[in-house]
């Protein structure tokens, strides 16, 4: 049974949204490093980009050049178009804990093909936003054995029940499906866990969060039920003026639709979630919000399907530290996302740095808002978190 995208049918202007599925990453420049275009899973990324017939370098070391503009703006459209396949470094291997999306956080790639003007990688990666996807991959893979079993002490949604599935998170530092075309690591990723057989430490769960749409190579795959595939949502205004080169957000919602209905239903029957993110307080947000949440249970047609769907729901508000707003107004000059500290709270990490939220009053006002407006719609899909 092929699955058609289901018609919107609202008259209201905040769920006027189309299916429109941006163009794939395609980079201008494709650079392997030395290291990396001798391993096996490196040259399986290498045939799959020969096949698209995109340009390539084999680096003589494994240092990427080239990378630098005359100006900032130059420097990030260099780089927002070049991909570069290399080894993960040694201390990708040391996984850090990720609350509190997941107990570990261990990544497939660095760097992003989208152009999101509140970019949460904006500052805390360093040099050009190249995209770095990593070709010793299995072997990370394989070293996350060591971590099953494991529980890193964190304020989570998941608690620190040994009987429960470690969860690794590979989609922090970059868009899993917007590279996927080009990689194959996503499909790498969902295989090892589905195929891995719970050993005497237990066994890992994988979570990737995405704001594609290219789903279809991903239905057919041994996933086992442990993968979550969880979809990046936000109101339709929202999504259309800052959050460039993605997929719409309808078309969002026909990909988390496809992964979730079972495979009888022509679905993948993947676990799959919801991640309504940056929340924002803008204009009219709880009529441009209301839209969006009813739109997700027309589209996954909750409740006739509220027992076939294994899904969950974490919402998460806008916030960004001094860093990261001097590097996206560099990016991003004329954006129109509001980034004044005079508006909010500030807010301190375990290291001493500053990132500003919304005061507590608004916080306070959109979290009940969206928790009771959840609730109320699906009420067998688990809030995972606030924050």
């Amino acid at each position: 049974m092929t699955l058609q995208p289901i018609p919107v049918t609202s008259a209201k202007p905040a769920t006027r949204s189309l299916v429109k599925s941006p163009r794939l990453w395609m980079p201008k420049r494709v650079v392997f490093t030395a290291d990396a275009i001798n391993e096996p899973f490196g040259q399986a990324i290498y045939e799959r980009i020969s096949a698209l017939d995109l340009p390539i370098e084999i680096a003589k070391n494994n240092r990427i050049t080239g990378l630098r503009g005359a100006d900032e703006r130059e420097t990030y459209r260099l780089a927002k178009n070049t991909l570069a396949i290399v080894n993960a470094p040694p201390s990708a291997f040391k996984l850090q804990p990720i609350p509190p999306s997941a107990d570990w956080q261990m990544n497939l790639a660095e760097g992003c093909p989208a152009h999101c003007h509140y970019c949460y990688l904006a500052g805390s990666l360093a040099g050009p936003p190249v995209v770095r996807a990593y070709a010793n991959l299995p072997e990370m893979l394989a070293h996350t054995a060591t971590y099953e079993g494991t529980y890193p002490p964190n304020r989570s949604w998941q608690g620190n029940d040994a009987s429960r599935p470690t969860t690794f998170e590979v989609s922090c530092y970059t868009d899993v499906l917007g590279i996927e075309h080009l990689t194959g690591s996503l499909a790498e990723c969902i295989r090892h866990f589905g195929e891995r057989q719970m050993g005497h430490r237990g066994h890992g769960q994988l979570r990737f969060v995405s704001k594609y749409d290219q789903v279809d190579s991903l239905l057919d795959l041994p996933h086992n039920g442990q993968t979550r595939a969880r979809f990046s949502i936000n109101a339709d205004i929202v999504a259309r003026r800052l959050e460039g080169g993605t997929a719409s957000v309808e078309a969002r919602l026909q990909a988390l639709r496809k992964l979730a209905l079972p495979k009888e239903l022509g679905g993948g029957g993947y676990p799959v979630g919801v991640v309504i993110a940056p929340i924002m307080p803008i204009p009219g947000w709880r009529e441009h919000y209301t839209a969006l949440l009813d739109r997700i249970a027309e589209v996954i047609d909750f409740p006739r399907n509220a027992g076939l769907v294994d899904m969950n729901v974490e919402f998460i508000s806008h916030r960004f530290t001094p860093g990261s707003k001097e590097v996206l107004l560099q990016w991003y000059p004329n954006t129109s996302l509001e980034m004044d500290e005079a508006t909010r709270a500030q807010k301190r990490n375990k290291f001493g740095g500053t990132k500003y939220v919304y005061r507590p009053e608004e916080m306070k006002e959109m979290k009940n808002f969206f928790y009771a407006e959840w609730q109320h719609r699906f009420p067998n899909a688990p809030i995972l978190y606030w924050t």
